[in-house]
């Protein structure tokens, strides 16, 4: 059994989130063209406190505007999970992805 994608209670697992700014884009050059693929941003989260959460957005999303500190809400979001290794030992990288981040 392939674990594909875990979802989270938002309230519980991240509590109030509020726009950080903008992240990464994606991009990839599809039949000569660049194409916007994914884009990140990064959140507040009242809860999770040690660091800023990174929220990737797919491309039909279209890019978000928001004020600094602007209250977020998420909206069908998912934690996937990637593993990797640095030399004997593994690791795990947690990303959260979401259909689309609309003002709360």
């Amino acid at each position: 059994m392939e674990l594909k994608y875990v979802i989270p209670n938002v309230e519980k697992t991240f509590g109030n989130l509020e726009y950080a700014g903008e992240g990464q884009v994606e991009q990839r050059r599809i039949n000569g063209r660049m194409t916007t693929l994914s884009r990140s941003y990064n959140l507040y989260s009242d809860i999770q406190r040690a660091d800023d959460i990174e929220v990737v957005l797919p491309q039909d999303a279209g890019e978000k505007f928001f004020e600094h500190e602007d209250k977020v809400k998420l909206v069908n979001a998912r934690i996937t999970a990637e593993g990797y290794k640095i030399g004997d030992r593994g690791f795990t990288n947690y990303k959260l992805h979401a259909d689309d981040m609309i003002k709360a």
